[in-house]
């Protein structure tokens, strides 16, 4: 593999010189400049990104540190952070924490050991040792998604409690009373949110939320089928089944068809998080939208202001109803509440 003295004798300049071009110096000169580039294209010279680094003191690198890898809300997060931080000069390191904060602890050491410039984290729990204690170090730092109250870092994230409010506005006007949530982990702020909104929206319109049908699940999809296998079980089940994560919504879907019944005309579904799939089950699933690219690129540029000594700063976006045809819409005819978008399936 070509050095830099290989690149020096190709163009017939001192290492210094070809150093200064490199790191993009203004004194030299546009020859030396030219004769550099075409060396290195000739090479294939790649500058060494750690030595780089320390003289720089940045590696132009970003840690992400994600929930869960298969949920497809997070693999879609995880390519939009790509993207915008490529956009701008940033290559991005993923760890999968899987639901674990051992593992989030595991992936925040070793990225921070590769001297990564800031850290995208998406938190497990309500904090695990080794997160925290980066972030009280001072690492340049981002929640995105869920976030810990009390910890002084920037949160980007979606707020879903209008859109739930739609959704249960639009449950209502089509008869259903009797609605039961797939809760997420009480140790996530997601998880509590989306159950508080779930037991306002309901509450305002004379509705309570029994504790028979709060069903708690990890946002895994086995959860959610044996949530719902509870929930069939009960002398007077639920009319429809709100999953407050796409998997879960998934695993509710696999155990209403194994006792033989059919969504929407036996029971409903709904979900939060909306995926590409829902389109494609029988019938489409309704279901809360996030605006997960928006999210992503907002979460590094808010760390990217971090690193470059801006004040990043926290973004909620709106989340929002999409209307399909799992909660019986089309036997009703009802038009959903605004502002919802409705999709074809």
């Amino acid at each position: 593999m070509a050095g830099i003295k290989d690149v020096a004798a190709e163009a017939g300049l001192s290492v210094a010189t070809v150093s200064r071009v490199l790191n993009g110096h203004p004194s030299v000169s546009e020859d030396a400049r030219r004769r550099v580039t075409a060396a290195v294209e000739r090479l294939g010279y790649r500058p060494n990104a750690v030595a780089r680094s320390l003289r720089t003191d940045q590696t132009r690198t970003l840690g992400l540190v994600i929930s869960d890898v298969m949920n497809p809300y997070f693999t879609e997060l995880a390519r939009s952070v790509e993207e915008e931080a490529r956009a701008l000069g940033y290559s991005v390191i993923i760890g999968n924490a899987d639901e674990r904060p051992d593992l989030q602890d595991h992936h925040v050491t070793t990225l921070l050991d590769r001297r990564i410039d800031g850290l995208l984290v998406s938190p497990t729990d309500g904090g695990s040792p080794g997160m925290l204690g980066a972030a009280r170090a001072g690492t340049p730092m981002v929640f995105v998604d869920r976030w810990i109250p009390g910890v002084d870092v920037p949160v980007v994230r979606s707020d879903g409690r209008a859109a739930v409010r739609d959704l249960v506005a639009h449950l209502h006007a089509l008869g259903r009373r009797r609605l039961a949530i797939i809760a997420g982990p009480a140790a996530t702020t997601t998880g509590r949110e989306r159950v508080d909104a779930f037991r306002e929206a309901l509450a305002a319109h004379g509705l309570e939320l029994p504790d028979a049908y709060i069903g708690q699940g990890d946002f895994q999809a086995g959860s959610g089928r044996r949530v719902t296998e509870g929930f069939l079980d009960l002398a007077e089940p639920p009319e429809v089944v709100f999953a407050a994560d796409n998997l879960m919504a998934l695993g509710a879907l696999d155990a209403i068809r194994a006792r033989g019944l059919r969504v929407p005309d036996d029971i409903g579904l709904a979900a939060f998080d909306d995926i590409p799939w829902f389109v494609h089950t029988d019938p489409p699933v309704t279901a809360v939208a996030q605006p997960v690219r928006d999210l992503g690129r907002a979460a590094v540029r808010a760390l990217v202001d971090r690193i470059e000594g801006r004040p990043g700063e926290s973004v909620t976006l709106p989340a929002r109803l999409v209307v399909r045809r799992s909660c019986g819409e089309d036997d009703a005819g009802i038009e959903s509440p605004s502002p919802v978008r409705r999709s074809t399936p």
